[in-house]
């Protein structure tokens, strides 16, 4: 079996996902292109090599529809020889793109890969793809006759059952906006990040490179006075223990995104003159109760750390995609998992969330927090929709 080796992960700096946001003016494709053609760039790489471009994103309509990864594969100038499909693992689109690429590799289906995502929600909102339509089915309807909730809710019944009130969500989120407010302060994520050419509000040209959904000011006590966004009589009297305490300052803002992974094997790397940063040591996917929907990542990491014979305690970083302040939280506790090695350099709910972009955002931030305190093994996971997760191991090289 052929290694798979990860060279370089790069990726936009978010942009707020509404009229109005740093990126909002940019077509998604556009976003998919910059990122494409930075990748070859920035490694100086023959674009005519890529075997495959494998892309995340959720909302694939409009805008993002057709397989946008074909699309941004032409608009990036590459070869038309090139290939590309579009995938949708819900939140988790990207990182599952990344390991499609590296299971291809190890398999020697391909020798190089990019695997990536992007999405862009200021201009296919999220729900655009149901646009009302029920898109589960009978059978699904039938097999939970209480019905599913949305995700939201969902963050809840993770609160109720965990036990985490709203001091200790609301702390946490603050604290997240103040770890990504000092790597920006630091210029850690400079090495991520590939500037893009905008309008602003004014009409002018500018560069956009810094997170746009970062608040350096956020506090705890500032988040107290949100009120609860998901209750509703209907959620209320289905769930009358639920305490309501998801809104908007502990969860993820929309945003837009992309970013891209260049992976290739071990061999191709040496024949290319290119020095690889990360190895793959362990990959898992999972599914779990779909009503809590956000608790897969647990067991996924579980499996994922089984597979490499490896303990919590073994792993020097871990990414962890705040959808909601509980979905980390409940995950370190489960885990036993250190807190200050999860989301060092803070996470979803100050850096954003651009659905089918996270995944290999998470990797970027997670290569980079390996590489600067010289770290070992970094683990990344991610809730998905419908009660799934990614979980992905990696060992700095």
């Amino acid at each position: 079996m052929s290694t798979p080796v990860i060279v370089d992960v790069v990726r936009l700096a978010s942009g707020k996902g509404k009229p109005g946001g740093a990126l909002s003016g940019t077509h998604p494709t556009s976003m998919l292109v910059h990122v494409l053609k930075a990748t070859v760039e920035r490694n100086g790489l023959d674009p005519a090599l890529v075997d495959d471009v494998i892309t995340g994103c959720v909302m694939q309509a409009g805008e993002q529809s057709l397989n946008i990864g074909r699309a941004a594969v032409l608009g990036a100038g590459f070869p038309e020889s090139v290939p590309a499909t579009t995938i949708d693992r819900a939140c988790g689109s990207s990182q599952q793109a990344v390991h499609f690429a590296a299971q291809g590799i190890a398999a020697g289906a391909y020798d190089v890969v990019i695997a990536a995502g992007v999405e862009s929600m200021s201009r296919v909102p999220m729900g655009t793809t149901t646009l009302g339509k029920d898109s589960l089915g009978p059978e699904v309807h039938a097999r939970y006759p209480d019905g599913l909730v949305n995700q939201g809710v969902s963050a809840e019944l993770v609160a109720r059952k965990w036990k985490l009130d709203r001091e200790t969500l609301d702390a946490y989120s603050a604290e997240s906006h103040r770890r990504a407010a000092d790597a920006i302060a630091s210029g850690f994520f400079d090495k991520e990040i590939v500037p893009i050419s905008v309008t602003d509000a004014d009409g002018n040209t500018v560069e956009h490179k810094v997170d746009e959904t970062v608040r350096a000011s956020t506090t705890a006590e500032g988040l107290g006075g949100l009120r609860p966004a998901f209750r509703t009589d209907e959620f209320a009297a289905r769930f009358p223990d639920i305490e309501w305490q998801i809104h908007p300052g502990n969860s993820s803002p929309f945003t837009d995104g992309a970013s891209a992974a260049l992976i290739m094997s071990e061999e191709m790397a040496g024949k290319l003159g290119l020095t690889p940063r990360a190895r793959f040591v362990s990959y898992a996917v999972c599914g779990d109760d779909p009503l809590l929907m956000l608790t897969a990542p647990i067991p996924a990491t579980q499996k994922a750390l089984a597979k490499a014979g490896l303990g919590i305690d073994d792993i020097d970083a871990y990414e962890v995609n705040e959808a909601f302040a509980p979905v980390p939280l409940a995950w370190a506790h489960d885990l036993a998992a250190d807190p200050a090695k999860l989301n060092p350099r803070g996470g979803a709910i100050a850096l954003g969330h651009a659905l089918g972009s996270s995944g290999t955002r998470l990797l970027a931030t997670l290569v980079n927090q390996l590489e600067a305190t010289g770290g070992r093994y970094g683990i990344q996971t991610m809730c998905e929709a419908n009660g799934m997760a990614n979980a992905t191991l990696i060992e700095r090289i």
